[in-house]
């Protein structure tokens, strides 16, 4: 499985504001939960009858049909949960995806350790995955190494330039590399 998170690897919301990366197009979305996060932001400021913005995201439409050319099954690992399938999945030409839903309220763990880590973990059960993201630190490959009994590759991508050829590169090595889970690679 490869566990895709959005802002960062896909959106390299990072890079200079005023400069998006080679490759990438700039798209305006207006999904529910930005929308009431918007409202409530605007109302909190006195504004209750102002529009909300749409949110500013990057993408590159190579990096579907780059994902989907990989050995592995992909899934959403991200905050946008469903609404990437909504409204990331057709901009990059992907088929409507898993996606992990995050407990609520989100765990907190100790020593550094990302909150997504035991989700991921958890919701692995064992089988052989690689994690993209721009959160991933030491702490998270420690904790999954002490929790998780499968393959695991945690790929932090550098959320300035998102997704390159190198990353690819590397996730298709991993995954001709690790050996077979419960449920394939």
């Amino acid at each position: 499985m490869l566990l895709l998170d959005v802002d960062g690897p896909l959106n390299p919301y990072a890079a200079k504001p005023c400069r998006r990366p080679e490759g990438y197009g700039t798209h305006r979305l207006l999904t529910p939960r930005w929308e009431a996060a918007e409202r409530r932001r605007l109302t909190a400021y006195g504004l209750p009858n102002k529009p909300p913005k749409p949110l500013r995201v990057w993408l590159n439409p190579d990096h579907g049909p780059a994902l989907t050319a990989l050995p592995f099954e992909p899934v959403w690992a991200t905050t946008w949960e469903h609404e990437a399938n909504d409204f990331l999945a057709p901009l990059l030409g992907l088929p409507v995806l898993p996606v992990i839903s995050w407990s609520d309220p989100r765990p907190q763990p100790e020593g550094g350790v990302f909150w997504k880590t035991p989700d991921i973990v958890g919701w692995a059960r064992g089988r052989p995955f690689a994690w993209v993201d721009d959160l991933i630190t030491e702490a998270d490959r420690d904790w999954v190494r002490a929790h998780h009994d499968g393959p695991a590759l945690l790929h932090r991508v550098d959320p300035r330039t998102g997704l390159t050829a190198a990353d690819f590169t590397a996730l298709a090595h991993w995954a001709a590399a690790a050996p077979p889970g419960p449920a394939g690679r």
